[in-house]
């Protein structure tokens, strides 16, 4: 559990009232909170603040947002937050804060995300129709919740702010529950059993006839979501209406034990979905009724009260057939009802035939079998099939999408062209050369073709054509996500990363580090051989081992047949000495990178190339897999990563020129630089993952002029490495760091030189101090 002193830095920002109130419920977030949900929960209130609505508001979030996270889960503290943003620009800091104040009490009522979203939605809704409206009717939240649905207050407060959208003092009537109009469209709405109250009561009437936990949760049933009149299943969940009126003689609660049966039937007999390819939509409506009957069976065998909590609501009579709902329900009531009788050819056929197959109620196949069987038969109908309408009359089942299987589309992998999309195609070199038409195709070209290895000329002179005439080659683009701290959410794809090929130096200048460095080598090279694994190391004197130490073994016997005490530790114990770890150097490239160090002829950049090679010597030696990257960018469509050695290369002449002709310019995009870097090294196979980033200055780019911006994101991007499982330590070279890298990396996970011409020794010494 996370400590309110971590976060002293940030709290410092609120108000004297506001710390109190967070003091007040800091036990109780860090209860329901996750750790990063704590991290976002105070973030969330640092962007309130920025509103500048008053201390107020903030403690109002402070004191709910723990309250809403325990009721639908900590995903709502952030909906309302951004509600908040988007409700600011149109009401007072007052209102904002009984937003607020009343949110626990909707969460409790709603008690689901999707319905809180919901009453969110509403609220902005009526704020643009009606803003006088809110404030009388969040003093009513509680009682209005009492006796409406999410749908029916939907419909109560958009029919006041419509009636009385130029009469201010009736609107104050209305939403205050003072006028006869409001009670009477109260009245009108009201629902009968409402599925909060009774939800608990579900659950345990599930758990005490399976055995086993099944999650409800509830669905909307307004004019807005048409799909909510009807249960349905969704992953692991049961959506169960979120209100029931009455049905004939059949109460609300009657109805939700009935529908919640009747789904959690399907969860627990259905043990492969059916294939819905090649069938029309009237099979697919009769295998549906089948499959139906094949898991009510199954649970009536079971238990065989459940049939008379069933048959109450199967009211189809024989008759003339209208269409083919009343056939559907006739079916239904004579496969579930063994006193009905219906002589109508195609009932009996369905009754017979699932008779027939009793023995066979386990297999689902059964269901596709039967129902192609019969939809096939009531072709002799002559009755036109709509699959809109013709819905059987039973109020309880659900609507049968879960025992359905589809071949979905994989977006990832079959993702399809639009027009106008420009197409990078990998082809071979006798493809290149026989079927290229223009050399050198522009970036309007539709189709890019791409060698996957470098062209040679027939006089070889260790040039490609790509280097004598083409353009700098660059990798498909990658596109990540970028986090904004003011609206608390994640642009999706907002940021492009493009590879480019490192240029060449001279490995020369690499090999001379070495002897530039030599006191610093010869220090790393006792440290170096302490690192190197060991192999197999065998402890002696043991109590428990992996075999036995003879010696040991014949002492403990003399000192036994001598009448002394003897020594019990005779095993030995094999350790395997080995270093699972794999590293990722992350160089800031950025224009700052050219600057002269103070009082010294060299660059930040020579001096970052001169302590990286020492490293890589170093790390060679060791043995440890590692890869050494670099990072640029000029605005969020071109962040430039560069990959001067790999994982799988070794350190050789081609790795050493790459590190010699590396230079810098442009800006410092960090967050996305490490996301990529991430990228790489998940891919990695050992259990210990560690990026180490090299940097001179703050996140900045062209396009970005908060300068909290960036950091918030690399902040996020550290975060999300960190639950990868990636460890992220940070070197800068900017004597003003402490303001912000700690923010960024946490407080252990950074160090600050500020004697940058002292980098050649300082990083190879910070390595192996991290990897000990």
């Amino acid at each position: 559990m996370k400590r309110l002193e971590e976060y002293a830095e940030l709290v410092e920002a609120f108000g004297e009232d506001s710390q109190a109130v967070l003091r007040a419920n800091w036990q109780e977030a860090a209860r329901v909170f996750s750790p990063r949900g704590l991290d976002q929960y105070l973030d969330g209130a640092m962007g309130l603040r920025s509103l500048g609505k008053g201390s107020a508001l903030i403690s109002a979030y402070l004191d709910a947002a723990p309250h809403v996270a325990r009721e639908v889960g900590e995903d709502a503290v952030w909906e309302m937050v951004n509600a908040i943003m988007k409700m600011s620009s149109k009401t007072s800091g007052a209102v904002l804060e009984a937003v607020l104040a009343t949110s626990p009490t909707a969460a409790n009522r709603l008690a689901d995300l999707e319905l809180f979203k919901g009453y969110l939605g509403l609220l902005d809704r009526l704020l643009a129709q009606a803003p006088r409206a809110l404030r009388p009717m969040l003093g009513n939240l509680d009682q209005l919740f009492t006796h409406l649905t999410l749908g029916g207050l939907r419909r109560w407060a958009l029919w006041g702010a419509h009636a009385l959208r130029t009469d201010f003092e009736g609107q104050a009537a209305y939403f205050s529950l003072q006028s006869p109009e409001s009670l009477a469209m109260l009245q009108q709405e009201r629902k009968g059993t409402l599925f909060v109250d009774i939800q608990r009561r579900l659950r345990m009437y599930l758990r005490a006839l399976w055995g086993r936990d099944f999650f409800l949760r509830p669905t909307s049933g307004d004019y807005e979501n048409r799909e909510g009149y009807r249960p349905f299943i969704e992953g692991f969940f049961i959506h169960l209406p979120d209100a029931y009126d009455d049905w004939e003689e059949q109460t609300g609660l009657q109805r939700y034990r009935a529908a919640a049966a009747h789904a959690a039937a399907h969860v627990a007999y259905l043990h492969a979905a059916i294939s819905a390819e090649a069938l029309t939509p009237l099979q697919m409506a009769v295998i549906g009724l089948m499959e139906d009957a094949r898991v009510e069976a199954l649970a009536m065998a079971e238990f065989p009260g459940l049939r008379e909590i069933w048959r109450p609501f199967h009211r189809a009579i024989p008759g003339p057939v209208n269409s083919l709902a009343d056939l559907f329900a006739r079916l239904a009531r004579a496969l579930i009802d063994p006193a009905y009788a219906d002589d109508h050819p195609w009932v009996r056929e369905g009754r017979s035939a699932f008779a027939e197959q009793i023995d066979r109620l386990q297999d689902s196949r059964l269901s596709w079998e039967l129902g192609v069987r019969l939809a096939h038969s009531l072709l002799r109908e002559h009755i036109p099939y709509h699959a809109r309408t013709d819905i059987p009359d039973i109020p309880y089942r659900d609507d049968n999408r879960y025992i359905w299987e589809f071949a979905e589309i994989d977006w990832e992998r079959d993702a399809t062209v639009l027009p106008g999309s420009q197409v990078r195609r990998h082809v071979n070199v006798m493809e290149m050369v026989n079927e290229i038409d223009t050399e050198t195709a522009g970036d309007d070209a539709q189709e890019v073709w791409v060698l996957q290895s470098e062209l040679f000329p027939y006089e070889d002179m260790g040039v490609s054509y790509n280097q004598m005439e083409g353009r700098e080659p660059v990798s498909d683009p990658f596109h990540y996500p970028e986090w904004d701290y003011q609206i608390q959410v994640n642009r999706p794809h907002w940021v492009t990363v493009l590879e480019r090929r490192p240029q060449a130096g001279d490995p020369a200048l690499v090999r001379e580090v070495l002897d530039k460095y030599k006191p610093v080598s010869s220090r790393l090279k006792y440290l170096i051989e302490a690192l190197q694994p060991q192999g197999v190391q065998r402890l002696r004197k043991q109590e428990d081992g992996d075999e036995i130490d003879l010696e040991a073994a014949i002492r403990a016997l003399i000192d036994i047949r001598m009448g002394h005490q003897p020594d019990t530790r005779i095993n030995i114990r094999n350790i395997r000495k080995v270093r699972d770890l794999s590293v990722l150097v992350l160089m800031d490239l950025s224009e700052s990178t050219n600057d002269r160090v103070y009082g010294s002829a060299d660059s930040i950049l020579q001096l970052s190339r001169e302590a990286t090679a020492l490293l890589a010597d170093a790390m060679s030696r060791i043995g440890d897999p590692f890869a050494i990257h670099g990072f640029h960018s000029d605005g969020r469509h071109d962040v430039s990563y560069y990959r001067f050695k790999d994982f799988d290369s070794a350190y050789d002449e081609q790795a050493m020129g790459r590190l010699a002709g590396m230079t810098g310019k442009l800006s410092t995009r960090m967050g996305t630089a490490l996301r990529h870097a991430g990228h790489y090294l998940q891919q990695q196979r050992q259990s210990k993952k560690l990026l180490l980033v090299v940097t001179d200055g703050e996140p900045a780019d062209i396009d970005v002029r908060d300068p909290q911006y960036l950091r918030y994101d690399a902040k996020r991007a550290v975060e999300e490495l960190e639950r990868n499982g990636i460890t992220t330590y940070c070197l800068s070279l900017d004597p003003h760091a402490d303001e912000y890298v700690s923010r960024i990396f946490g407080a252990r996970n950074y160090q600050v030189i500020d004697h940058v011409e002292r980098l050649p020794e300082k990083l190879p010494m910070l390595y192996m101090g991290l990897t000990r």
